[in-house]
């Protein structure tokens, strides 16, 4: 098989931690994908994403999950980027968490969201994967600053990010697939974030960061 990471330079990058594995997902992975997301990942009617993409009838769910992923890729360039990032614990597919950014070689700043599986829900991999991605985005990436969001009754994504050193930075209202919702938006910054006592593992970088302008 010839090898992508050459062409489109995402594919090359790896984040590696004690228990996950975090890389952009390759075709061949969508099924693992959408396998994850139809196990569940909230109860019902108790939706934490902006956008109900999970409410999607079954026989859609996989078709709109191929078609995000190949637009973010198709839609990425040094004004905007969105890196999808697989997860995988002990060689299976559990989550996504994806680092995005818009003006970031001015604004500095990267947004980050994400999902797991409810089996792998509560034994603190969500948090994990979120201080990979920001260890990444700081320390790699020359990040400034980074931006998230929940619902405000989300108390399990709101306390990863107490947790991680997040700071509140206000409530807004918003329409979440068509209902009001209020929305806590949080900041994290490396003097505030509360580092994991593990080193992330990197591969790849360079030409990452080539192919998203950052850097010489």
């Amino acid at each position: 098989m010839t090898e992508l990471a050459p062409y489109w330079p995402p594919f090359g990058l790896t984040l590696t931690t004690p228990r996950l594995e975090l890389r952009p997902i390759r075709d061949e992975e969508i099924p693992a994908a959408v396998k994850a997301a139809l196990s569940g990942i909230h109860e019902p009617g108790r939706r934490p994403f902006s956008n109900p993409w999970t409410e999607a009838p079954a026989h859609e769910l996989g078709p709109n999950m191929a078609q995000w992923y190949w637009r973010c890729r198709g839609g990425m360039s040094p004004e905007e980027w969105t890196l999808l990032l697989g997860i995988w614990h002990d060689g299976e597919f559990i989550g996504c968490q994806d680092v995005a950014a818009k003006d970031f070689a001015t604004l500095k700043t990267v947004t980050t969201g994400s999902w797991l599986r409810q089996s792998a829900q509560g034994q603190g991999l969500g948090k994990e994967m979120r201080a990979a991605v920001a260890q990444y985005a700081f320390d790699h990436l020359g990040a400034e600053v980074a931006e998230s969001e929940a619902a405000a009754w989300n108390q399990q994504s709101l306390g990863v990010s107490r947790s991680l050193g997040y700071e509140l930075n206000g409530v807004t209202r918003a329409a979440w697939g068509g209902k009001a919702q209020d929305v806590q938006k949080v900041r994290l910054t490396p003097q505030s974030f509360k580092r994991p006592d593990w080193t992330l593992e990197v591969q790849g970088h360079e030409p990452t960061a080539k192919y998203l302008g950052i850097g010489s």
